[in-house]
């Protein structure tokens, strides 16, 4: 069964043209992030799903039933929101039961869903303490545990792990991807972090300017992007984009070269003097200006002693590069 279809969707504040024609398929199941820079219209696409805000043009469809005039509380999807809401005089239990007491639900199933949900957070050493008593990644699992025990058709998230510090937010990130196995539940996850996108998304939608660059798996984008934005956004160290160097370069266009994909040898293509040095113990990345004055990165797997100033040559496999034309499509000889 299709979760979510998005049909020619557009969104428009008075004259400012938000979402373009978007169109998207969510499979039932799957766990799709919209990924992309601030200002490209994700977390409207996702209020748009939700219904916190109305589709200027186009269908919006959650279970095969078309959605655009139905209220957000009816829609059968649950929000989880970069701030966690929660109620700061009610418990850890009673805030995640508070919408199911709210429509009315049996004291029985309310007390059913919750101890589900709390076991499978982790949360029962904290059930009857106050928000207040709680970290960042306690808060942000009573939220989640408030949507799950709603047993929604669709989860949506918006941004959830970025009030967190970088280790709460790998943990976080770790217990999200493994509720999605074991809720096998239908998920939608906005974020600017190409990181989160790649590691928990069975397919990332790139966003920008409120248009969809591409649709397809973390690898697809990844080996195969379908033009200089998108390998751009992905990966990290990013992309090197090389437009004077000497090489094959299309006029207007430019080669990208993936930073580990460049290698230190004694006769490259590519010569230069290395500006700094970031040595991260299990990699080494290295800075890279050019004698065609572009700046490009390298990433050695592992410790190297290269220093700063050292004149180096660099190349490459032809195979593992990326050509693009004047129009920063991807270009195929």
């Amino acid at each position: 069964m299709t979760a979510l279809t998005l049909s020619n969707v557009g969104k428009s504040f008075g004259s400012v043209e938000v979402l373009k024609d978007i169109n998207l398929t969510v499979e039932d199941g799957e766990f799709v992030v919209f990924v992309g820079p601030s200002g490209c219209g994700k977390s409207t696409l996702l209020r748009v799903i939700a219904g916190l805000e109305d589709a200027t043009t186009g269908t919006v469809m959650i279970d095969d039933d078309v959605v655009n005039v139905v209220p957000p509380a009816k829609r059968g999807i649950a929000m989880v929101f970069q701030s966690y809401a929660l109620y700061p005089h009610l418990s850890v239990r009673d805030n995640m039961g508070l919408g199911l007491k709210q429509e009315k639900q049996p004291k029985a199933l309310i007390d059913e869903r919750v101890g589900k949900a709390i076991q499978m957070l982790d949360l029962a050493p904290y059930v009857d303490r106050l928000p207040s008593d709680l970290s960042g990644g306690q808060r942000q699992r009573v939220a989640i545990g408030r949507a799950i025990v709603r047993e929604p058709k669709l989860f949506l998230f918006d941004e959830p792990l970025s009030n967190l510090d970088a280790a709460l937010r790998m943990n976080t990130r770790i217990e999200i991807a493994e509720l999605h196995r074991n809720l096998s539940a239908s998920m939608i996850y906005v974020t600017h972090d190409q990181t989160e996108a790649m590691t928990l998304a069975d397919k990332i939608v790139v966003l920008r300017d409120g248009c969809v660059e591409q649709v397809g798996s973390p690898m697809e984008l990844y080996n195969n992007p379908a033009n200089r934005f998108v390998a751009g956004f992905l990966g990290s160290p990013a992309m090197n984009f090389l437009e004077r160097a000497p090489l094959n370069v299309p006029e207007g266009g430019a080669i990208g070269i993936r930073p580990e994909y460049l290698s230190l040898t004694e006769k490259g293509r590519i010569k230069g003097v290395v500006s700094h040095v970031e040595r991260l113990g299990g990699d080494t990345n290295l800075m890279v200006k050019t004698d065609e004055d572009e700046a490009v990165t390298v990433r050695l797997f592992g410790q190297n002693e290269t220093a700063v100033g050292q004149s180096v040559e660099l190349d490459f496999e032809d195979e593992k590069s990326f050509v693009f034309d004047d129009k920063q499509q991807r270009f195929f000889a």
